[in-house]
């Protein structure tokens, strides 16, 4: 051993002084360095640990308010097609009483024409049975060669009367 000694050379003092060294500067190194590192690392994880904790809380908060979001979004569509749909059945309402009120304008139209019509018709006859009372008279007359105004009154009484 003592070959291994001298070819190394080894020395016994200045191993332990090295010893002694190395003891003194982790001893510092673990205080001044060592210590405030482990520190600012458990303080590091507490917060990685915090944000993890936040972050999940926040996607369950997410998660609740898209399901909200969801139904408040359903229950809209539904109120907004109740609502298209009754608007719609009002809206059919509507369009059958006008269609029918149109109908009925339409029939009060075409009675009114018919009356009117038939007042013409009448009023058009009676002008003709006078124009050929008129014209039978005169015809009268020219054969008969002499004007009898009781003849006209009676004849024309008669064709009235007709």
């Amino acid at each position: 051993m003592d070959s291994i000694i001298s070819t190394f050379h080894i020395d016994w003092k200045i191993i332990i002084a090295q010893g002694v060294n190395f003891g003194i500067v982790f001893v510092v190194l673990y205080i001044y360095a060592l210590k405030p590192l482990s520190k600012l690392m458990k303080e590091r994880g507490d917060k990685i640990q915090k944000g993890i904790d936040d972050a999940k809380v926040n996607a369950q908060v997410l998660e609740k308010t898209n399901k909200e979001y969801e139904e408040v979004l359903n229950k809209a569509r539904k109120e907004a097609n109740d609502i298209f749909q009754n608007g719609k059945k009002d809206a059919e309402k509507k369009k059958a009483e006008m269609l029918e009120q149109a109908r009925l304008e339409v029939a009060n139209l075409i009675e009114g024409g018919k009356k009117t019509l038939e007042a013409e018709k009448i009023k058009m006859v009676a002008d003709a049975k006078g124009e050929i009372v008129s014209l039978v008279v005169k015809t009268a007359e020219k054969i008969l060669g002499g004007k009898d105004s009781s003849y006209e009154a009676k004849a024309i009484k008669e064709l009235n009367n007709l």
